[in-house]
């Protein structure tokens, strides 16, 4: 006669010590949103993204302290955070996500009735759209009659010469979505927004293209993660 095998008997799980203090966290977020989270404690429920048992208070406090503040974390690489003790490509992955998320969301969220009269929201979104890329990024900004944005367009990525940004591939969506005006934008990488002499020649040939198709081009705008620099703002454009 054999004998039934007996259940197993299951250990009962050790929580994880810190298992209330994130529980308390996500609460707290869920009914404030991050009004209710200090800084640090916004880094840390990144950082546990990737290492949900872990503890990652102190950690996340030692990269606001290392990077300046929470724009400093989410700015930073993938490979400055892991020189945070404590922090390697697991705890990384979370904050470079919500950063790649962010970044898509801009680039994207692009509502067609948005009113761009206000110089400061322009640079606002160009910054969240070009301010962390490591390459180059020419866009085109497409405004219709009443300065409502039509389109945002990609032109080209790379180093900027007046070869690889023609006037024809600027011009051509403009004509195709009716455009009565367009922003014209790049971002340096480098971090100093001064013009090159290829980034004033792009102007002066756009701006000529534009008053002979009758688009009038109202600025061009160099961005950089922390600065701009308008042309129209300096008196480069009339």
């Amino acid at each position: 006669m054999k004998l039934k095998s007996l259940p197993k008997i299951e250990r009962p799980r050790e929580k994880y010590k810190g298992v209330g203090h994130r529980k308390r966290l996500r609460d707290r977020f869920l009914q404030s949103g991050l009004n209710g989270l200090l800084d640090y404690e916004i880094v840390e429920l990144l950082l546990t993204l990737g290492t949900p048992r872990k503890d990652c208070k102190q950690m996340a406090k030692e990269a606001i302290e290392r990077f300046k503040g929470l724009r400093g974390v989410l700015d930073a690489s993938f490979e400055e955070l892991q020189e945070i003790k404590g922090i390697g490509p697991s705890n990384a992955f979370g904050t470079k996500l919500f950063q790649a998320i962010s970044e898509r969301y801009a680039r994207e969220k692009v509502p067609s009735k948005i009113s761009l009269n206000s110089p400061q929201a322009v640079v606002n979104y160009l910054k969240e759209k070009l301010g962390r890329e490591n390459k180059e990024h020419f866009v085109a900004l497409l405004l219709g009659s009443h300065n409502n944005l039509l389109s945002v367009e990609d032109i080209s990525i790379g180093t900027l010469n007046s070869s690889l940004v023609h006037p024809r591939e600027v011009f051509k969506p403009a004509i195709k979505n009716l455009a009565a005006y367009i922003i014209v934008a790049h971002n340096h990488p480098s971090g100093d927004p001064i013009p090159s002499k290829d980034d004033v020649k792009i102007t002066e040939d756009l701006i000529t293209t534009g008053k002979i198709l009758g688009i009038e081009v109202l600025d061009h705008i160099i961005i950089t993660k922390l600065e701009h620099f308008s042309f129209k703002e300096k008196g480069l454009i009339s």
